[in-house]
């Protein structure tokens, strides 16, 4: 029974469909238990998704190469969901316009602060260099992140992790706790989340509101800018001082 078992998994892990159905199934498993909480930001979709797809992974021995060789379309899509979320931000354009400056001020000082805050945790928990450079570029997307990363001579992947890792908490716990501070603006709520936590931030947004999510996805996209020129300069700088 055990190697029929076996037979057919290798049978349908040679379907490049296997793995794009499971990446499906798994997010609309970790979707049906998010509504079935009431929307609680602690049953993050794509947190139950990643839970359930790697205890998949490890259970049957398959590789990540060949996962992603049949989730790739997933990947793929990506791009068309990241261009989409100009629809919402063009529905608010007047609003962003007359919001520039606070815009401008507010970009400077969330990418700052992730960055600064990033680098002077890790270094006070006493991690090397290379893992500090990985970390500082985390409130970016992932490829803007990874790439910064190699630059400043962190590990990408590390990086790619670290981002991830930051968009669910941010997801998670970003929402309740601008609620707590009094922050209840959609504007603001959401161009901190999209700042903090990008992609996964701005999806989160687009559940309270439009704006939110509107500004949420400015906010990331001017965020990858800024980081990637704010990084490589905040880094050095810092490591003038930690790493003399």
């Amino acid at each position: 029974m055990i190697a029929t078992s076996r037979e057919i998994w290798v049978y349908l892990a040679a379907s490049p469909l296997l793995h794009l159905t499971m990446t499906l199934a798994a997010y609309l498993a970790g979707d049906w238990l998010f509504r079935k909480s009431g929307q609680k930001a602690i049953f993050n979709p794509v947190l139950i998704a990643i839970v359930i797809l790697v205890s998949i992974l490890l259970a049957t021995g398959t590789s990540y190469a060949t996962y992603f060789e049949g989730a790739q379309f997933v990947h793929f899509l990506l791009g068309p969901a990241t261009v989409a979320l100009a629809v919402p931000l063009y529905r608010q354009f007047e609003r962003v316009r007359h919001s520039g400056p606070a815009i401008f001020v507010a970009l400077l000082a969330g990418s700052a602060t992730a960055i600064v805050s990033a680098v002077l945790i890790t270094w006070l928990l006493g991690a090397p260099q290379n893992v500090v450079a990985s970390i500082a570029p985390k409130s970016a997307t992932t490829p803007i992140a990874m790439g910064i990363s190699e630059q400043i001579g962190g590990l990408p992947s590390l990086t790619a992790v670290v981002v991830i890792l930051t968009g669910i908490l941010g997801s998670m716990v970003g929402t309740g706790l601008l609620n707590r501070l009094g922050v209840r603006d959609g504007s603001a709520q959401g161009f901190a989340l999209g700042l903090a936590s990008h992609g996964i931030g701005t999806a989160r947004a687009l559940q309270v509101s439009e704006v939110a999510g509107a500004f949420s996805a400015l906010a990331m996209g001017l965020n990858g800018l800024a980081t990637s020129l704010l990084v490589p300069l905040l880094f050095h700088l810092l490591g003038q001082w930690l790493w003399p």
